[in-house]
């Protein structure tokens, strides 16, 4: 089981305006440790994927539609206003993202538009529950030749905001609602997990 240690403010904690929160950390691998997350990102050559913000529930109701809001399990308050923390915290650090990508529910657009201002949908990040399975592993072939393909973009960035579904499969990593993973591919086309961006806290 790989060991990991925590440096506590080393990258939310940084640069936040009043009222974002401290209470905010970072993980990143004992064995091989790397710059603060910020300077990960700035540096470009990777993907920062996001779980939704806070939306209560588990599931969507039954006889959900894709495109229509109302039939979904939508972001809580708290949960637009962590979205809304995460845009901050880049905005502090001077950090813009190349493409903002989202899964087509509804709970992660929001959080992608409140966040970066925009969301390009893309199917290949939607939740694999109740797909077929041969549906979902095209879906995490094609997710991982995107993060090969994008760590070899230095000096640029993407977010991909999606499940804890797509992520688990994806980095073996169970995401809190609003963490954000710090993604990039090995040799190999593996995804490496370089840093871990925990959901901002609360205003205080």
């Amino acid at each position: 089981m790989l060991q990991r240690r925590s440096l506590l403010g080393a990258a939310w904690g940084a640069g936040l305006g009043a009222g974002l929160g401290a209470g905010l950390w970072v993980e990143v691998a004992a064995r091989a440790v790397q710059p603060p997350a910020a300077d990960l990102i700035r540096a470009g050559g990777v993907v920062v994927a996001f779980r939704h913000a806070h939306a209560p529930g588990t599931y969507d109701p039954p006889g959900f539609v894709l495109g229509d809001c109302r039939t979904q399990r939508n972001l809580s308050d708290a949960g637009r206003a962590q979205a809304q923390r995460i845009g901050q915290w880049f905005q502090s650090q001077s950090l813009v993202p190349s493409q903002a990508r989202s899964s087509p529910w509804c709970r992660c657009i929001d959080t992608a538009r409140l966040a970066f201002g925009s969301a390009q949908v893309w199917q290949a990040l939607g939740s694999p529950v109740g797909s077929v399975e041969s549906t979902n592993e095209a879906h995490l072939r094609e997710l991982r030749q995107a993060l090969a393909a994008a760590s070899r973009r230095a000096g640029s960035f993407e977010v991909w905001v999606t499940h804890m579904f797509v992520l688990s499969p994806l980095t073996g990593v169970d995401a809190a609602s609003g963490e954000g993973l710090v993604l990039r591919a090995d040799a190999a086309g593996a995804p490496q997990v370089l840093a871990r961006l925990a959901p901002p806290a609360s205003a205080p």
